[in-house]
């Protein structure tokens, strides 16, 4: 791993790909998607080595995965140019998804890091669904991702980190998120009823245990 420690090798490598870039820039040698690919993954390596190097530098893992996911759209668009243009954002936005929930992985005490997390894996699948099935309510989608990413930090509570209090906007959210599904879905007319029997009959059952 020392390779990966050489400040001269990352140095001369970024030196050789601005060169590289202004080179093309100016048309004096045109360059393929799959060099770039390749010098987006170098890059990428150099920052996760930033974070072997030492745990503490968690921050390097997010343009680490970003350059990575990135590299593979390049490479997907190489391939596979007409499939490059739907999985696109989902692959950069999982990406970076990923990054925040490895942080959380790394350390539990860095629970902050899954609702970034939870945010960018709730558009990934937006903008997967967008791509696959289009006029499809992606809004409702949206709340639901941010509910339940405020669920499981309730669910990850303990004595060290009392996360309880996610419970309260994960029931707004996940709330929030049926009612704009529902509402695209013409659903109101049978939901406002069955939750008015439901909350009744809690009621009900809650009374006759407290006799």
């Amino acid at each position: 791993m020392k390779w990966l420690e050489s400040r001269v090798l990352w140095g001369g490598l970024l030196i050789l790909g601005g060169i590289m870039f202004l080179l093309q820039n100016l048309g004096i040698l045109p360059l393929g998607n799959l060099f770039w690919a390749l010098l987006l993954a170098l890059a990428g390596v150099f920052f996760i080595s930033i974070f072997f190097q030492q745990r503490a530098n968690w921050w390097a893992l997010i343009p680490g995965f970003t350059l990575f996911s990135i590299t593979i759209l390049i490479a997907l668009e190489w391939l596979f140019p007409n499939m490059a243009g739907k999985l696109g954002g989902p692959i950069v936005l999982g990406g970076i998804g990923a990054s925040f929930v490895a942080i959380y992985l790394i350390d539990r005490e860095n629970w902050w890091a899954l609702i970034p997390g939870g945010v960018m894996l709730t558009l990934t699948v937006i903008t997967s669904l967008d791509s696959s099935v289009p006029g499809f309510e992606t809004g409702g989608i949206f709340f639901l991702g941010l509910g339940l990413t405020f669920a499981l930090l309730a669910v990850l509570s303990n004595p060290d980190s009392d996360l309880r209090w996610a419970w309260i906007p994960a029931g707004i959210l996940v709330l929030a998120g049926v009612l704009f599904v529902a509402a695209a879905e013409d659903l109101l007319v049978y939901i406002w009823p069955a939750g008015l029997i439901l909350i009744g009959g809690y009621l009900i059952i809650r009374a006759l245990r407290a006799r």
